[in-house]
């Protein structure tokens, strides 16, 4: 598929409930993907006000993909790999992070962390961070932002500082649609939300209020998250604007695992099979979760545990702005 057929394709009317049997179901969905992924490549690679189709084209076919997917059966896509979830942040990205938290010059920072961000870790600890980031942790049917639907999104606004608070947390969980009423809501056993949890809900991309609500936070303060690649690849195909806004530099995302890779001198001395960049091991490291205690894996509550481990980590690096 190239460029041209991918926006053909996206710009193709389909009657619900026209495909029915498994094969056809899965070349479409195989091809929604390919279709979503070549349109997002072209469309993030050219100039702003250049772009050959507006970024609506994106997410009206992302929303095609999860009614496709729903037809089909999320659960019989568990083990498929994911087709829109970014990896990682870029190492722009890192980089932009690192120079917003301690106001300085991008130049400056990518000097020290080098051509390929080998030495990003100096970076973060050669000056102080400070200001307001505001965090957020979404939790979702799927891996993927074109197959299913978030379901929980939680955040609070945080300083930059030793003593800070989180404050103004926000928290709710959005509907989906009336077929998992019967199936049950998908990822259940990790977030533990439960259709009575999300029943006379309305579904995220339908809630235009808080899609706005939430762009205007992210755009007002840089946004931690917890592999903060998987809430931006999900914001890029379920908010309106965020898009833009990212292309724009007006969303500039911090990834705290990359945070606990590159500062926390113990990752690299644990075992890979243990995950020592998962948030709730960090978060034993740094004594802010108990050893008995789990993650909650629920937005608001994650947001909260990763705002006081990055506190806990920033503290012990000396990585604060001194106080006058």
């Amino acid at each position: 598929m190239n460029l041209s057929q991918a926006i053909e394709h996206a710009n193709a009317f389909v009657f619900p409930g026209f495909m029915a049997d498994d094969a056809t179901l899965t070349v479409e969905r195989q091809r929604n993907e390919e279709a979503i992924c070549l349109l997002m490549d072209a469309w993030k690679s050219t100039p702003a006000g250049q772009e050959p189709f507006p970024f609506d084209l994106v997410l009206g076919l992302a929303d095609r993909n999860r009614v496709s997917c729903d037809s089909y059966g999320t659960d019989r896509l568990r083990n498929v790999s994911p087709s829109c979830l970014s990896r990682s942040l870029s190492n722009d990205d890192l980089i932009r992070a690192v120079a917003r938290m301690q106001h300085r010059n991008e130049a400056d920072v990518r000097r020290t962390a080098g051509p390929d961000c080998r030495d990003l870790g100096i970076a973060y600890v050669e000056a102080p961070v400070s200001g307001t980031v505001v965090g957020i942790d979404i939790e979702t049917t799927d891996r993927d932002p074109s197959r299913g639907y978030i379901v929980n999104v939680g955040l609070e606004f945080m300083e930059l500082a030793p003593k800070a608070k989180p404050n103004h947390p926000f928290s709710s969980c959005c509907g989906l649609p009336e077929m998992y009423r019967e199936k049950g809501v998908p990822l259940s056993f990790v977030h533990h939300i439960t259709w009575k949890d999300v029943e006379g809900k309305k579904p995220f991309r339908s809630n235009k209020k808080m899609q706005e609500a939430i762009l205007a936070a992210l755009t007002m303060y840089p946004f931690m998250a917890h592999n903060a690649a998987f809430e931006d690849s999900w914001f890029m195909l379920n908010i309106d604007g965020y898009a833009e806004a990212r292309k724009a530099g007006k969303v500039v995302p911090i990834d705290t695992r990359d945070i606990c890779r590159k500062v926390d001198p113990e990752y690299k001395t644990l075992p890979h099979d243990s995950r020592p960049a998962a948030l709730e091991s960090w978060a034993r490291r740094r004594g802010t979760l108990k050893a008995n205690e789990k993650e909650r894996h629920l937005g608001l509550e994650d947001v909260d545990l990763m705002f006081r481990t990055v506190q806990a980590e920033f503290a012990e690096r000396n990585m604060f702005a001194t106080s006058k």
